[in-house]
């Protein structure tokens, strides 16, 4: 299991090294920018409140679109992205974990702040 999370945090790492290289093409970052917008959409195809349907439809619409993202990269792109991913990692491994906890932190926050001022 631990084997297959650093795989998915060092092809994430990979794919956001990729879209800010120049040669990237448009299409591949319109559709990264479109799966990110969609796992921070309040619409989804099948509503959150849902129970496992709801986070489910994430959990595909999301990897698929940026896996469509990751195969329209040139092989250049793609591989030195790699190897800056894998170079990055070696030196800060603790960074992924990091930023998942800092992301997580600040989605916490936003729903706390929200909660307070729909209270009152």
């Amino acid at each position: 299991m631990t084997h297959r999370l650093r795989r998915i945090w060092r092809d994430a790492l990979t794919l956001l090294l990729a879209l800010r290289d120049r040669r990237t093409p448009l299409r591949a970052r319109l559709a990264a920018l479109a799966a990110l917008a969609y796992a921070l959409s309040p619409v989804d195809l099948l509503p959150d409140a849902l129970p496992l349907l709801g986070v489910g439809d994430d959990l595909v619409v999301v990897p698929t679109v940026l896996a469509l993202a990751a195969r329209g990269l040139p092989p250049a792109v793609l591989a030195d992205a790699r190897a800056r991913s894998a170079a990055l990692g070696q030196r800060l491994p603790w960074l992924l974990p990091a930023l998942g906890l800092l992301f997580l932190a600040g989605v916490a926050g936003l729903g706390w702040a929200l909660l307070r001022a729909l209270s009152g």
